[in-house]
């Protein structure tokens, strides 16, 4: 027959070991969220990676959901719809690489204007000049804007997807260019996009019609060819910056611009 004592220790021996074993559910618990949030956090940063890794590129962007948006700053595009031209081709070289060219575009939001440079990158301004020419970028959305990490807006694609392009693709150029030292491509320079992945080098050498800006200074790999600088609009730049970026949109993932940036006019002139 068991005493009233040793009943009592069977007792505070349940309790104990009921203790201990809700003690141990909490820990699993607690660790299980930990993991969770671990992951939560490495994924957010792998994705930041990503964003960063193909900011210079015609893919799209993986960024934080953005404040609502402030008033747009810009005024409304000049009437016209955006070109629909391709070509077979690139075109015929025409540009004078001793000479110096200057681009203009104006655009909804103000004028940014650009010093071309045809001796380091002949091919490229080359395409810009006769796409200028042709009116393929009048009337186009700067469909890309990164202020995170990287501090570009993306324009010459007509159709605002982030994968219009000419028609034709331009080889690479002037990537080892002494300005893009450390891995930076600095403030003021223009660069053309392309679709390297950063691994297949079948994928070089496809520079289109979409170039960025860079409105300050942005680490990126030297893999887009350089072939000018901002030498004026800076301010039209920042404006826009500074009215933020939509969410990445689910069907190109592309971060637009909240502030509607349209190219009214590009103009390329021999000086």
């Amino acid at each position: 027959m068991v005493s009233k004592d040793q009943r009592r220790r069977q007792l505070a021996r349940e309790k104990f070991e009921r203790q201990q074993q809700r003690r141990s559910v909490a820990r699993r618990k607690t660790k299980r969220r930990n993991v969770i949030v671990a992951s939560a956090v490495a994924v957010a940063l792998a994705a930041g990676v990503a964003a960063y890794a193909s900011a210079g590129l015609t893919g799209g962007d993986e960024v934080a959901s953005a404040p609502p948006a402030p008033r747009d700053p810009c005024g409304a595009p000049a009437k016209g719809t955006p070109s629909k031209k391709t070509w077979k081709k690139e075109p015929a070289m025409s540009v004078d690489t001793s000479a110096s060219y200057a681009a203009k575009l104006s655009t909804t939001c103000g004028t940014i204007e650009l010093k071309l440079d045809p001796g380091k990158a002949p091919h490229t301004v080359n395409s810009f000049a006769f796409l200028a020419g042709q009116g393929y970028f009048d009337h186009s959305k700067c469909h890309r804007l990164v202020d995170a990490g990287i501090h570009v807006l993306q324009c010459g694609d007509p159709t605002a997807t982030g994968s219009g392009n000419p028609g034709y693709s331009l080889p690479d150029e002037n990537l080892k260019d002494p300005r893009l030292k450390g891995g930076v491509y600095p403030a003021g320079t223009v660069a053309m996009a392309n679709s390297y992945d950063g691994k297949d080098e079948k994928t070089r050498n496809s520079g289109g019609s979409q170039f960025f800006l860079v409105f300050q200074d942005s680490r990126l790999p030297p893999n887009y060819t350089p072939f000018g600088t901002i030498t004026g609009g800076m301010d039209v730049l920042r404006k826009i910056a500074d009215a933020g970026a939509t969410s990445p949109d689910p069907q190109t993932g592309n971060t637009a611009p909240h502030a509607r940036v349209v190219i009214d006019k590009a103009a390329v002139t021999k000086s």
